[in-house]
């Protein structure tokens, strides 16, 4: 069962799949290519840094494109036919979203190694000026770790009704819309920015996204 419901997510998410895999191991070579000269200046570091530092925004990019890709395609064709075939099948509802989840999850190595095979490439052509050391290991842990929770998120909201869907959208409009009216009215409140930080700083979900993404660093 596993197999075939894999299969067919494959079918119908791969060629997005496909293209944000060559895109992920495009990322990294470009990313180092200030870095070809081993006896750079150190004075010359911080700028080449902050070069490979402007590429590292791509990666949490990719990742969430990546996990709202696959969770959408994992719910799609069950939307579209009014769930009849998962309700056809001889499983309790929570296993088949657990073999929805775990297929979709198995797909998101294929970006993931598009990023660790471009890490090691840029790593083998470039020669580190003393003091850098590369991390192409670490960073394509994050990048697995932020796909990941990124899909589970996309595919907690995509696996419920358009009305969930709603409640959520709303919700999130009801936010800008309350700090849209706070600082008309001149009120010292952020709740927009405060909703921000408790997602996107630790401890909060999404903080995986947010730093530095640097495959080169001191």
């Amino acid at each position: 069962m596993f197999r075939q419901i894999l299969f067919t997510q494959w079918k119908w998410g791969r060629l997005p799949v496909l293209l944000l895999a060559l895109a992920a191991f495009s990322v990294p070579p470009l990313s180092v290519q200030s870095l070809g000269d081993p006896t750079v200046a150190r004075w010359q570091i911080l700028t080449i840094l902050t070069s490979v530092q402007s590429w590292g925004l791509i990666y949490p990019l990719l990742a969430g494109m990546v996990g709202l890709i696959l969770a959408l395609t994992s719910w799609a064709p069950d939307h579209a036919g009014r769930h009849v075939y998962a309700l056809s099948l001889p499983l309790p509802r929570w296993e088949y979203v657990l073999l929805r989840f775990g297929a979709g999850a198995l797909l998101l190595t294929a970006v993931t190694t598009g990023v660790l095979l471009g890490a090691l490439v840029a790593i083998a052509t470039i020669a580190l000026p003393p003091g850098l050391r590369a991390f192409p290991f670490a960073l394509t842990l994050r990048f697995g770790l932020a796909a990941f929770v990124a899909y589970g998120a996309f595919f907690a909201i995509s696996a419920g009704t358009n009305r969930t869907a709603g409640y959520i959208l709303g919700t999130l409009g009801g936010l800008v819309l309350a700090q849209v009216i706070a600082s008309a009215a001149g009120a010292d409140a952020n709740f927009l920015l405060s909703t921000l930080e408790r997602l996107f700083l630790w401890p909060g979900p999404l903080e995986v996204f947010t730093g530095r993404w640097m495959l080169v660093d001191v």
